[in-house]
Formats: structure tokens, sequence, C-alpha cells
């Protein structure tokens, strides 16, 4: 017995050791065969991180892992991935591991951890998974590494998508769990499987399932020689809504043959509520409900490039009617007939009658019945809508979510039929419609409107492709809205990707900008005292956004507008929206106790908004319209202290913000102002008291801007003004710089002074130099402004006053002198003067010449010099006197 035991011990020491020893002995062995096949047998890029054979995971088999399979197509699809999976599991029989390098290995189970299956058909009918390389397509299984005969196979959180482009079809399946059990290494044989997951399915561009969640519990029988596949037990749910199959699949070499019934296993109403997904039904298990609901149906045929199958589904129920626990009303009179039918197996003759679907809620009822043909091909959409219904009992008996409640009655009878190429291609005379649609009393509220939407009245006409709003009165917090007009292609709004089309006449009492926005906060939290305090605090929000889907022209009439502290009366014009952009035409308002017009564009299409416009100002009130319009207050910051009347015409573009407010810094354009009418007040702005101050012989209060015109230029948030003129009594005044609209400033002033402001001594030192009398003569003084308009630096180009004068003295003295020789010669033409005489007037200045001469050398040019410094000197006095010898500011109405 010891010997035994001993034995015993031994035997299974050796294989615990042969256990532990053969991964390390087949792992490189298992790589090498696996890379080698991957390149003989697959056209594609295949690649995995690494692969672990363990004997313990499933002992008594064999378990290999590969990690991070990946499948990347080589062309046509070249790049697209085909497949990945985070583990690829395998499980064998042990002694596979000791078979030959040349024969494959048999599997037992395969198990996919998170894989992600990518398949695609393309145009042309080519698809993306026929991955086997060409010389291996007829060689037999020996030639692969691996042999499938499994008996479990498992997708565990799975995701597959397939895109057939050529039959227009997209399925996608999400959070797959599918698993199934059989032998597939028998001919015939059961096969049980389990699927569930989340599936949206689009077919020709209409969504049929979005995010359904289906289960399906199945057995099948495997017919794997001839390739048939059998239902015999099996439960399937669309949401909750339960259904069994019967029936075979078929899978030919050119097509597959199908025939599958399906039916509701029970007739109960809830089961209509089971169709609903559950998110909108929410939980039906004790909704008390009455009458029947069936959903009986047969597919079957042939199904190839050609032919889909032949289809009879049948929607059916009568007298009934539901109840949720917690609402205070129930949806009775229930009636519903529809059929999904093909009769000949082409998809373009499958058609949707909608024999009768009607309810009642209350006294309100609701009756459709219609026709949908041709539904795979140009879809023909017949239909007949008719009742009444008050919206807020809709979510009184029915768990809607809603982010505001429904009210209001809306009555409907409408007839309407149409195809969808029609609608597609904008021939709205093809589409036949008409009735009538009105709703009363509606009110809506919403997170991005503050106040409350109230419609007392909308009246729709429907007439051919087009529908009439012969009325619409409506309200939003105080501001008021009739209008009246026509949609014209509201079925092509609805049914397809067009824009909105119409035309509308609107009028309004009153308008409140702000009664359309809503305040931008956010919650943050701060710590004070150890208590935590909700302080709203400003927030980014996206820019507004002129909706893509509109093409609709307004003209307008609204008596008062309000817009911030602004007032605007009497506003005309027309609102053109198309392609994400308003356009003005022909705006008129009053305002500032003037007017304004203007056109433009204002553009949400790009990331940053856009506008440009051209606007007319008329005998706006300068304080008020400069205090109100930052605009204003950048192109003109002196306005803040001029009182009167401006005239203006602005062409300017740029950038505007999230509000759409003008980007200062992104204008760029002209203006052409006017000053009609204007009275200066230097104490208002800090730029023109240090004026007034600072130089003695002008008073500011005296200015006069009446008629003042200008031409402005700005661009990169500088502004350049024209060279300009003004006068302050006599005194004239010439402008010209430039200034950003932060305020800086880079201007140059020029004052003509006459001299007889300058005093009695500075005006007739001035008129002995220069020789000319005191009533005509001006002096010229640069000033420089910089800093900013709020505290600007004031500077006297003290050097270039002197300069001019200097030059104005010198040249008078020079023709001065000219003119006394022209004099002369005139004289001595006339016969009048000797030629030989000198140019003197009088004896004395011929003797007082002839001594000279007899004691002075002719005049160098360098007393020239000398006397030109001298009137250099005096021009600098005479300046000074200016600033330093005046105490107070001339009486300018006395020099007059």
């Amino acid at each position: 017995m010891k010997k035994f035991l001993k034995i015993l011990g031994i035997a299974l020491l050796t294989v615990v050791i042969l256990l532990v020893a053969a991964p390390f002995v087949f792992e490189t062995q298992l790589k090498d065969l696996l890379r080698k096949s991957i390149n003989k047998n697959v056209n594609a890029k295949v690649e995995f991180s690494d692969i672990d054979l363990s004997m313990f995971r499933s002992f008594p088999k064999a378990t290999l892992v590969i990690h991070d399979l990946s499948i990347i197509n080589n062309k046509p699809f070249e790049g697209d991935t085909l497949a990945l999976s985070d583990e690829v599991v395998l499980e064998m029989s042990i002694k596979e591991l000791f078979k030959s390098s040349d024969q494959p290995k048999r599997i037992d189970q395969l198990k996919l951890n998170n894989p992600f299956i990518n398949i695609k058909v393309d145009s042309l009918g080519r698809n993306n998974y026929d991955i086997a390389t060409k010389d291996t397509t007829t060689t037999s299984d020996s030639t692969s590494i691996f042999r499938l005969d499994l008996k479990h196979y498992e997708l565990n959180d799975a995701h597959i998508k397939y895109v057939d482009q050529q039959g227009k079809i997209a399925l996608n399946v999400e959070n797959l769990q599918h698993q199934g059990n059989g032998d597939f290494s028998l001919e015939k044989s059961k096969l049980e499987t389990y699927s569930e997951g989340l599936v949206t399915l689009d077919y020709d561009g209409t969504n049929y399932l979005n995010q359904n969640k289906i289960l399906l519990d199945a057995v099948f029988l495997m017919d794997l020689e001839q390739n048939k596949y059998t239902f015999l037990e099996n439960e399937a749910r669309i949401n909750q809504l339960p259904l069994t199959f019967d029936g075979y699949v078929d899978v030919n070499e050119n097509n597959n043959e199908l025939d599958i019934t399906f039916q509701t296993p029970s007739s109960d109403f809830k089961n209509f509520l089971a169709v609903i997904p559950e998110a909108y039904s929410k939980n039906i298990e004790n909704v008390k409900t009455e009458g029947n609901f069936t959903v009986n149906g047969r597919i079957h045929g042939i199904v190839d490039e050609t032919y889909i199958p032949e289809m009879d589904i049948m929607i059916k129920s009568k007298d009934a009617s539901f109840k949720y626990p917690d609402l205070p009303k129930s949806v009775q009179d229930i009636s519903l007939d529809i059929d999904i039918l093909n009769e000949t197996g082409l998809a373009t003759d499958t058609y949707v009658n909608i024999n009768n679907v009607n309810f009642r809620i209350d006294q309100d009822r609701f009756s459709a019945q219609g026709k949908l043909s041709n539904i795979t091909g140009n879809t023909f959409v017949n239909l007949n809508v008719n009742g009444t219904v008050n919206l807020a009992n809709l979510s009184k008996a029915y768990p809607l979510d809603l982010e505001q409640d429904l009210n209001g009655i809306l009555t409907a009878n409408v007839q309407t039929s149409f195809d969808m190429n029609s609608i597609e291609k904008k021939q709205y005379q093809n589409v036949n419609s008409k009735g009538t649609a009105t709703i009363r009393n509606f009110s809506y509220r919403s997170p991005e409107i503050p106040n409350e939407v109230k419609v007392a009245n909308a009246d729709l006409i429907f007439n051919q492709g087009t529908v009439n709003v012969p009325d619409l009165k409506m309200s939003v917090g105080k501001s008021d809205i009739a209008a009246s007009g026509k949609l014209e292609n509201l079925m092509g709004f609805l049914f397809s990707d067009q824009s909105l089309k119409g035309n509308f006449k609107a009028n309004s009492n009153y308008f409140a900008v702000s009664d359309f926005k809503t305040p931008n906060v956010k919650e943050v939290s701060t710590t004070e005292n150890d208590e935590k305090k909700n302080v709203p605090q400003p927030s980014e929000k996206d820019a507004i956004k002129i909706p893509s889907f509109l093409d609709v022209s307004m003209a307008f009439n609204a008596k008062k507008v309000i817009y911030d502290n602004m007032v605007l009366n009497n506003a005309t014009g027309t609102l053109v929206i198309k392609d994400e952009a308003v356009r003005l035409e022909n705006v008129k308002t009053n305002i500032f106790n003037g007017s304004i017009g203007l056109d433009g564009i204002v553009s949400t299409k790009q990331e940053v908004p856009t506008f440009k416009m051209n606007l007319d100002l008329n005998q706006l009130d300068i304080s008020s319209s400069f205090n109100e319009l930052d605009l204003l207050q950048g192109l003109a910051p002196i306005a803040k202290a001029i009182q009167g009347k401006l005239q203006s015409n602005l062409s300017l573009q740029g950038n505007l913000d999230g509000d759409l407010a003008p980007i200062l810094g992104s204008l760029s354009g002209q203006a052409l102002a006017q000053l009609l009418t204007a009275e200066v007040n230097p104490a208002q702005m800090q730029l023109l008291a240090q004026l007034d101050s600072q130089l003695n012989f002008i008073d500011l209060s005296k200015i006069d801007l009446n008629n003042l015109k200008t031409k402005l230029t700005f661009s990169n948030g500088m502004v350049q003004v024209d060279p300009f003129d003004f006068k302050i009594k006599d005194i004239t005044v010439n402008v010209s710089g430039s200034h950003s609209f932060d305020m800086s400033m880079n201007y140059n002033l020029k004052f003509e002074v006459p001299a007889k402001y300058l005093g009695s001594q500075v005006g007739t030192a001035l008129s002995q130099l220069s020789g000319e009398t005191i009533q005509n003569m001006t002096v010229a003084l640069p000033v420089d402004l910089t800093g900013t308009f709020e505290n600007p630096k004031i500077n006297l180009n003290m050097q270039q006053a002197v300069n001019n004068l200097t030059q104005k003295i010198v040249a008078q003295q020079k023709q001065k002198a000219e003119n006394k020789a022209i004099d002369a010669i005139n004289d001595i033409l006339k016969g009048k003067r000797n030629p030989n005489q000198p140019f003197y007037k009088t004896k004395e200045d011929s003797i007082k010449a002839t001594d000279s001469t007899k004691t002075q050398a002719p005049a160098t040019k360098k007393d020239s010099v000398s006397q030109e410094k001298q009137i250099q000197n005096a021009a600098k006095n005479i300046l000074g006197g200016i600033l330093k010898n005046a105490k107070k500011k001339p009486d300018t109405t006395k020099q007059q």
C-alpha cells in the first residue's frame, strides 16, 4: 500500500510538473504556428500583443488566450477595422497540444470578450469580411492551425456594426450578450442560444429601431450538411413585447430561403404598450388595460439581390383602453387596424395600410387613416387626420417626460397626399393637401426662454403644397406679436431634410428683447464661516445661432421696441432669414429724438458670428445716443461733452460676440458725420477741461461746431480722422490724427490765433517786427495730444511755433522789400523817377544811405543770419508771453 501511494504521489507530482511546464514548452510553438497560419490563410493585417497558455484555468482542458487581437483590412477596404477583441479564449483537450504542427487543433469552446465586429458591403457589392487568401479557399481543414468542433461559444459585451451601402441597410447592435451550446462536429444537432442587446436599424434612410432592447431565447435544429436551420422552441422580446416564432431558414449557394411565422403569445392590450420603448412607456406592470392587441405575421420566400421575402403582418386592436395607476385620466375607445404587406417579393411593392387608428381622452376624439405605398422607393403618402385634442390631457393620461406642461386645444381636419420625390425635388404642385388646423390658448415654457410663450390663436389652412396662416396671435412676457402669412413647404420640412420656407407680416405694439433673454448664471460653491452658499456667477454659453432650417421673409412693424435701456419707436422693415444669416432690409426706427435707417446682414454660419451694415443716422440727440451706444462712444469719445444734433452715414463690418453685439476691436469701415447743432461743455471731459485751463487765449465754451463735417476711417481697433477745421470765435483750429477704441489717442491741433488776443505789448512788438498791422497778424500754435481722453498729455510744440512765426516774419519782410523795388521800377517806367536815383523816398533817406555806404560795408550772408536770429528770439519772447504774461483769458467780445 505504501508503495502504491508512493507511486501515485510520484505520478501526480509528475502530472503537476507537466501542467506547470507545458505552457513554457508549447507557448512559443503555438505563437509560431498562429503567425504562420495567419500569414498563409488571411489577406489582412492581423496582430496580437501576446498569447497565454494555461492548464489550470479550465482543467482538464487547456486554455489558450489571445490578447488584443486586431484584424485590419487590405484593399479595397484598406485601413478599415474588421474586428477587434480584448481577448479570444480557446479551450481544447490537452492532448490536442501534442499533435504535430501540420495537424489542426480541435477547439471545443470559443469566447470573445469585448469584441468589435465591423462588417461592410460597398456600393459595388464587395464585402470586407472576404479575407481568405485565394490559394487556401479550396484546400482542406488540415491547412489551418485550428478546427472548430464547438460545443459552446460566447460573445460577451460585443458591438456589431453592419453597413450595406448596396442594400441601404445599417444595423448596429450594442451591449450584445450571446452564447450557444451545441455540437458543430455533428451533421445534425440542436443549438441552444440566448441573445440580448440594443438594436438600431435603418433601412433606406428610415429608422425602424432605435436602441430597442431585443431578447431571443431559441433552440434551432441545425442541419450543417444542408445548411438549414429550423426554429424548435423560442421566445423573443422587442422592448417588452413577447413574440413566438416558427419556421426555418435555408442557406443556399446563391440565395437564402425562409418561412417564418410569428405572433404574440397573448392578446392582452398591454402588449401594445410593450412595443413602445421602456424609457417612454415606463413600468407597465400595474397598468390597467381592457381590450385586445395582437401581432400576427408571416415572412416567407427567397432572399437574394432581386427579391425580399413576401410578408403579411397584421396589427389589430378593438375597443381597448388603458390607465396608469398614478395618472388621473385614461385613454379609451382605442382601435388599431394596420397591415404591412408585400405580395410579390419585390421591395418596391411593400406597403402599409393604416385602415383605422383612433382614441378618446374625455370627450376629445382623434382618428387617422391612410396608406404608405412603395415604401422602399418613391414612397407615396396618403393620410387623413381628424379630431380634437386637449394637449393638457396627454400628460394626464400617459407618462410623458416633458420639460414643461402642455396645454391648449388642437383641432385638425386635414387630408394630404404626396410622393417623396416631389417633396425632395420641391415640386409642390404635386402635393395635394387640404383642410384646416387650429390651436387655441396654447402656452409653452422652456429653460431657453425666461417667459412663458402664449399662443392665443393660430389658424392653419392647407392648400396644395402651401399652408396659409391667416391669423396668429401670441405673447412672450410683456411682448405681443400678431402675424399672418404662409409656409411654402411644410411637407418638405416635416418629411425631408429641407429648410422651412415662409413669408410673413408681423406687428407688435410692445416688443422687449429682454423677454427672450435668459439670465446666464451658474452655481458655484464657496465656503464662508464653514457654510456653503450658492452664488450666481457668469457662465459660458454657446453663441446665439440663427437656425439653419429657416428660409423665411418677415415684414415687421413694431410701435415700441425695448433693447436694454434703449427705446425704439415705430420700427419697420424686412428680415430675410436664410442660410444661418439674417438680412435686414430698409429697416427704420425713431430713437434718440431722431431716426436710424439701416441695411445689412448678420451671419452665424461661421464659428465667430459676423456682420456688415450700412446705417443712416438722422438728427440724433448727441448726448443720449453716445451715452447708450458703445459703437458711437468708440468712434467719437469727445462727443461726451457735446450737446446737440448729429447726422451721419456709417458703413462698417466686423465680428460679433455671443450675444451678437459688435466686437469693437474687429470693426472696419468709415463714417461721414455732420454736427447739425452743437454746444460744448468742457467740464464733461478731462481732455477739454485741461485744454481750456492750459491755453489762456481760448474759451472752449465759445466753440462753434455747427454744421461741422468730418470723415472717419476705422480698422483693427483704430479710428483715423481726416483733417477738419472749426472756429472758436475768430480763432481757427485745424484737427487731424487718430485714436483707438481703448481711448488712447494721437492728435495734432493747430491754432491760428489773431495777434490782437495776445495783449497790446506783444501785439505792438509783433507788428513792429513784421511791419504788419496788428489786425492782420495771426500766430500759429501747434498742440500735440497723446495719452487717453480721460488722462491726456498736452504738449505745446514751441519749437515748431517759433519756426512758423519766424518764417512768416522773414517772408513778410522779403515781400515788403520786393514791393518797394517793384514800385520804384513802375515809377521809372512812368517817368516819375530818375533812373539814376536810388530807391529812396526822400532826400534825407538818400543822404542817410550815402553816409551809410561811406561808413559801412555791403550786407553779408552772416548779417542776414544774424538778423533772422534776432527775429527768432523775438518770436520766442512773443510766444512765451502768450503762455506766461496773460493772467486771464482775453475778452474776445470787446476785441471785436
